[in-house]
């Protein structure tokens, strides 16, 4: 089942069980994905693919993370909270992240496979990452790794 079609699923699912802080993010997530799918029109994309979706819901996350953030220096728990919910339910549409040990592994892993030898390789090894392992891997917390190893 493609990630749009789990998105509507629950949708029908949460507006049925009456869960209304859930049945709000879910659409404002749909929201997102018909404006994504609007943007790439030009591109002769009608619906982007799921891989673009997953990219999609990673930047909204990102943005409400940042929005805790102020709201907790704001003196705002309430706000706070509301957005912490939204990330969760967000997140449950996103595979799992690699834990420390295994960034480290996909980042040797990658070096030795490009043959990076210096800092002026990092874009090569960040392009295999992202190859490999775009939907596990956070590209943020990879890119010091590579830098330390590559600067080593």
């Amino acid at each position: 089942m493609s990630l749009r079609d789990q998105f509507t699923e629950q949708l029908k699912a949460s507006m049925k069980a009456g869960d209304a802080p859930r049945t709000s993010t879910l659409r404002m997530v749909l929201a997102k994905l018909k404006d994504t799918d609007i943007a790439s029109r030009p591109k002769g994309i009608d619906k982007v693919p799921d891989e673009e979706v997953v990219a999609m819901l990673r930047g909204m996350v990102k943005s409400r993370r940042e929005s805790v953030e102020m709201y907790n220096q704001g003196h705002r728990p309430e706000l706070a909270a509301k957005e912490e919910a939204e990330i969760a339910v967000i997140e449950s549409f996103l595979p799992s992240q690699m834990d420390a040990a295994a960034m480290e592994q996909a980042v040797a892993d990658a070096v030795a496979e490009t043959g990076a030898a210096s800092i002026k390789d990092m874009g090569k090894v960040m392009a295999a990452l992202k190859a490999k392992h775009a939907a596990s891997l956070d590209m943020a917390k990879a890119g010091p790794l590579v830098k330390a190893r590559l600067s080593a």
